[in-house]
């Protein structure tokens, strides 16, 4: 009897995760809609819609269009349900980033902010937030939580910041930033966070390696829908994987990493979007740069694709700019290609602009979604 019970109540949580799932994502659906995609009776349909309407979480929107009998109703998710943040914190800069349950982007800002790790930091991160919020018109009692990136290693068992290099932070307990902020918060390595953003919003499951290119290269398995953490949290770190063995130094203290060649800073040490207006202008040194730059990068594409067997998407500020150009990376792959595939795995990230603080904050509208 108790288990029919509790399998009952799991059966309906499920529909009901699946309905407003499918309206955050389809935009503005009608119950008949719900039934046929979802498999389910249109009374079973209706009921869950009417708790969700219930619950504040989706609204009537109207009627939608005569098909030739009676109008059904238009739902779509409320404007009111909820909102969520992501910040993505680096060595020198904060993004923020605000979205609706839907995913869709509804405001994004980039500052320049030293990071130290003192309470005056969190404190002016914290008021430049209240700040982000009002100018996007997003009351605080609106705000679910807050997804926060860190470009370390993110400890979700001890919960901490067990270490970041480019920050110069170890050990550090995630309840010594979230005091700071008036929201439940939750913490991602930012490469994790990038792919993450990638992979939750694309139009079918899959799984890939993320390599993210920015002036620290970092690395994130997504695989259907979520992220592969490993045994000490590190799955992914390809930037600290020898490609030179006894090569250049690399500010972890090692030498021949593959941040050490293939970081955005090896290209240039301002915007890698000038470096590569300068690249299509055929700019002798950029091309020499860049020419060495996809040598190094094609063997760690190369040793990603042969150990994990799964499609390879670049990111970060290299990923993001390099358009018309990802073919020559491809192409320096294929010549190292063992099995004589063509390169269509490698491709560029989608999200070009805030990838980490999107995907802080997509992970925690996925959060909150498992509890509806």
């Amino acid at each position: 009897m108790d288990k029919k019970k509790i399998t009952n109540m799991e059966v309906k949580k499920k529909n009901r995760n699946d309905v407003f799932r499918y309206i955050c994502r389809n935009g503005t659906v009608s119950n008949p809609d719900i039934s046929y995609a979802l498999k389910l009776s249109l009374p079973t349909a209706t009921q869950i819609t009417k708790e969700l309407i219930e619950r504040g979480l989706v609204e009537e929107q109207g009627e939608m269009g005569s098909t030739g009998g009676r109008r059904a109703k238009a739902l779509a998710v409320s404007k009111d349900a909820g909102k969520a943040v992501g910040l993505d914190i680096t060595k020198n800069h904060v993004s923020f980033v605000l979205t609706d349950l839907t995913g869709s982007i509804l405001k994004y800002e980039r500052v320049f902010l030293p990071y130290a790790a003192v309470d005056g930091y969190y404190q002016e991160v914290n008021e430049r937030l209240d700040g982000f919020l009002k100018d996007g018109g997003c009351g605080k009692e609106n705000v679910l939580g807050i997804g926060i990136a860190f470009p370390g290693i993110i400890d979700l068992e001890k919960e901490l910041v067990a270490g970041s290099h480019v920050l110069g932070v170890s050990a550090q307990p995630f309840s010594a930033v979230s005091r700071f902020f008036a929201y439940p918060c939750h913490f991602l390595n930012d490469a994790n966070a990038g792919a993450y953003a990638e992979g939750v919003q694309a139009e079918r499951m899959e799984r890939f390696f993320y390599l993210s290119l920015s002036n620290t290269v970092g690395g994130a398995v997504y695989s259907y829908g979520n992220l592969e953490q490993g045994n000490n949290f590190r799955c992914g770190e390809a930037g600290h994987m020898t490609i030179v063995p006894n090569g250049k130094a690399c500010y972890c203290g090692k030498y021949g990493c593959l941040d050490a060649y293939c970081s955005a800073k090896c290209l240039t040490e301002g915007k890698v979007e000038d470096f590569f207006d300068r690249l299509r202008q055929g700019e002798q040194e950029a091309s020499r740069l860049w020419e060495q730059y996809t040598s190094d990068l094609a063997i760690a594409v190369n040793n990603i694709h042969m150990i994990l067997d799964c499609d390879v998407v670049l990111g970060g500020y290299v990923g993001s700019c390099m358009g018309e150009f990802l073919l020559d990376i491809q192409k320096k792959v294929a010549q190292r290609n063992t099995f004589a595939e063509d390169s269509s795995y490698i491709r560029a990230c989608r999200h070009k602009t805030g990838a980490a603080a999107l995907g802080a904050s997509l992970k925690v509208t996925e959060l909150f979604m498992e509890q509806v």
